[in-house]
Parts: C-alpha cells; structure tokens; sequence
C-alpha cells in the first residue's frame, strides 16, 4: 500500500511539473524560408521570370512560399443538440390449476401477474465560440498550390501560460486583402486553446486529496 501511495504521489507531482500541455497539432509550428538553391526546382534558363520565386507585382504581397507569413482569423462557433427518449412496457401473467385435495386450502386455481413500466429520457447540448487573430507561417507548399500552414501563439499573464496552436491547408484563392485567411476556409484545421496555470495545478491536488481520502479508514 506505502508503494502504491508513492507511486501515486511521483505522477502527480510529475504531472504538476509540466509547463507545457498536450498538443493535437503534431506538426512544427514554423518553417525557415527556402534559401535560393532550393526555390530553383530546375537550372535557370537565363529568363527574367523564375516560376519559383515569382510574385505578382500589381498583387497583393500574399503567402506563397515556405516560410511566408499570414494572418489567420479565427472565427470558430458550434452548436450541437441532442435528444432522446425511449420507453417500454411489460406484462405478463401465469396460472395454474391446483389438484382436488389442495383446492380446500388453495383454491381452485393459482395466479400470478406482472407488470412493468419505463420511460427515460435524455437532453443534452453544447455551444463553444472561439474568436481571434494570429499569425501563422506557410511550412510546406502542395504540388497543387495549396498551402500548408502552422502557428502558435504563447501569451504568459501572471503565473499562467496561455497556448494557442493551429494547423491547416489554405487554397490561396481564399487568402484576403491585408494576407488574412478566415479558419473557417481552413481545409483539415486544428485549432486548440490550452492553458498552463495555477488552476490547472489546483485541479490535480483536488484530485490527489480526493484519492488519499478514499484509502483513509475515516
């Protein structure tokens, strides 16, 4: 029992310790820019216009390349609601004659009924909004042109630390003016808030309290 105790004890303290929080974005978060060599897919042909390094002049400056820079708008809101009922009803009966002898004290017949009823019903719903703004940066470019792209964002308040993470394909058909994308054109987006705080330690010491007093005799 002492070693389970211990035991129990190291993982909480362990876990208390961490100072960054699971991710669902497994993938780096940015990307350095292509050097020269590797933008040029094929030997110069000695023409002003390289496919690779080209940018439009009366264009906008957009995301184009590995390690370009943009403004992703997160503008994310669900709403789910689910309900459900169910009910039933049962019955039965059973009767049975009882020999001559016996109908003195029985009667002339035995019986018995049953009967049961149930009904249950289930409601539930659910409504998150996650609204903001954050740069993101282009780590891999899709033979199709499509971009994908990566970012997090780290903001420290106080004792806590505040991680934002996304990660995502772009059509750059849909990149705005100002090099803004709306998540909601995003393509395969993970978009996930997580917190490193007191809070979250506080959590896990209520968990520990609960679990030593679960093994006390009082």
């Amino acid at each position: 029992m002492k070693d389970a105790i211990t035991i129990a004890a190291a993982a909480i303290a362990l876990s208390g310790c961490m100072t960054t929080p699971t991710s669902i974005v497994q993938m780096p978060m940015t990307a350095r820019p292509l050097t020269s060599e590797q933008l040029q897919t094929a030997p110069s042909n000695g023409a002003i216009y390289q496919n690779a390094a080209f940018r439009p002049i009366f264009e906008d400056r957009r995301a184009r390349h590995v390690g370009d820079v943009l403004t992703l708008v997160i503008t994310e809101k669900t709403s789910a609601v689910k309900a459900g009922a169910s009910s039933g009803n049962k019955s039965g009966s059973v009767s049975a004659s009882v020999p001559g002898p016996l109908q003195s004290t029985f009667g002339a017949t035995l019986g018995a009924n049953n009967a049961s009823k149930y009904a249950d019903g289930d409601n539930q719903s659910a409504s998150n909004t996650f609204t903001g703004t954050m740069g993101v940066t282009v780590v891999e470019v899709l033979a199709n042109g499509n971009l994908i792209v990566a970012g997090e964002k780290q903001v420290a308040m106080n004792k806590g630390v505040e991680f934002i993470r996304f990660s995502g394909m772009i059509n750059p058909d849909n990149i705005a003016t100002g090099n803004t994308v709306q998540s909601t054109a995003v393509a395969d987006a993970k978009v996930e808030y997580r917190t490193n705080s007191q809070i979250d330690r506080a959590e896990m010491a209520s968990m520990a309290s609960r679990f030593f007093q679960s093994l006390l005799p009082f």
